[in-house]
């Protein structure tokens, strides 16, 4: 009897809120094998014995350091190679999303919580790249996404 392979989810997001939420999904990730890509060295400390990865963190305001961004991203999905990308947001999320689509990944996007009013820029452009678009608020949610599946609390 041969054993199915562990599925493999690459965890992306940005610092601050976006880490602290993608953290939060961690029990969703079950006996999956987890690859985290963040800004920071710093929070590799909260992902003990997983695979974690660092990059440039950049905004649309710094063109030069989102292209760098862009590349990293690229290079992260195509050795790992996941079935899964998940993100909280932003700019990496959303670089991970498009190019885990390309390869072949399932995409899940779950926009911020401090996202009241409206979504994220980002979240907004994740429509087009995330096959499971998500709010955590339910006036947000519309028909034809984004879907309210609940809160990361």
């Amino acid at each position: 009897m041969t054993e199915t392979p562990r599925r493999k989810v690459l965890a992306v997001s940005s610092g601050g809120g976006h880490w602290v939420q993608l953290l939060r999904l961690v029990p969703a990730f079950g006996a999956c094998d987890v690859v985290f890509v963040t800004v920071s060295e710093m929070y590799r400390s909260d992902v003990p014995g997983r695979a974690f990865h660092v990059v440039t963190d950049a905004t649309r305001w710094n063109r030069w350091r989102l292209l760098r961004l862009m590349l990293q991203i690229l290079g992260h999905c195509w050795r790992e190679r996941p079935d899964v990308v998940v993100s909280t947001g932003a700019a990496p999320g959303l670089f991970a999303l498009s190019f885990g689509r390309l390869l072949g990944a399932k995409t899940i996007w779950v926009d911020s919580i401090a996202n009241v009013e409206r979504l994220s820029m980002s979240g907004r452009l994740a429509r087009a790249v995330a096959q499971l678009w998500l709010t955590q608020w339910p006036h947000l949610a519309r028909a034809g996404g984004p879907e309210f599946a609940g809160r990361v609390f």
